[in-house]
């Protein structure tokens, strides 16, 4: 397991919980598409789903006063059931592999497409706070569609944060309250991950070894995430993702 692509795999890892450290979200949906090139979905799938795991523990444990419970439950419940559509979709999928990896870079095209605008338009209508009467109902329709694509690729996260910038303005909230959320939704994942054959001794050992680059790549953004722009971080990742999106299409 100790190959090139795994040491790059490592490496990827690492540099995408940064990211992750530091918005509470995108580590694995950052990590996904080159993964898969580099170990193919039966490797990276289930490790990056523990991955994503411990990680919502990791920011939950120095967080925990500020996740905001009431939503948090809501969004359990609407994409638990997602996620349960989403897995039998992967069910239906299995050994077609390119058109799950084609899947993914559509979506990870558009939702790439739609943060960097997000993050450029004018400052004026630029992460507008709906709340009370005026919250966008159609946004409810974002959490089952964003169980059904964690249940496939654990990577859910964006349609997420469409809905959740909407419902928690405040930044410690919503980074506290995305990443309890992982907790509960990435176990049901491991339990179907189990369910489906893919862990044995070699996943094991291979999720040990990269567990020190998550919690590295978690420290330095969470030491980034006090000091640096968050809008900065979010054109790059934006970018990186597009530019991952385009290569998985090859």
């Amino acid at each position: 397991m100790l190959s090139i692509n795994y040491a790059l795999f490592l490496t990827v890892i690492f540099l995408a919980h940064i990211m992750h450290g530091i918005t509470g979200f995108a580590g694995t949906l950052l990590a996904m598409p080159l993964s898969l090139m580099l170990v193919g979905y039966p490797v990276a799938k289930p490790i990056l789903n523990i991955l994503g795991l411990l990680s919502g523990i990791y920011v939950f444990l120095g967080n925990r006063k500020y996740v905001v419970w009431k939503e948090l439950w809501k969004i359990v419940a609407i994409m638990g059931c997602g996620i349960l559509v989403g897995i039998g979709i992967k069910d239906q999928l299995l050994g077609k592999e390119k058109l799950l990896y084609w899947i993914l870079g559509l979506f990870v095209a558009g939702v790439s497409l739609h943060g960097l605008w997000s993050e450029i338009r004018p400052k004026r209508q630029d992460r507008t706070v709906s709340s009370g009467n005026d919250f966008p109902k159609a946004l409810y329709l974002t959490l089952p569609l964003a169980g059904i694509i964690h249940g496939i690729f654990v990577s859910g996260g964006p349609l997420l944060i469409s809905y959740l910038t909407k419902k928690i303005p405040d930044k410690n909230q919503f980074r506290a309250t995305i990443s309890t959320v992982w907790i509960f939704l990435n176990g049901m994942v491991l339990v179907d991950d189990i369910r489906s054959g893919y862990w044995n001794m070699s996943l094991v050992i291979g999720t040990l070894i990269a567990a020190p680059f998550l919690f590295g790549g978690l420290k330095i953004g969470a030491i980034l995430y006090q000091k640096m722009s968050q809008h900065t971080f979010m054109l790059l990742s934006y970018i990186l993702l597009l530019i991952m999106g385009v290569k998985l299409f090859f």
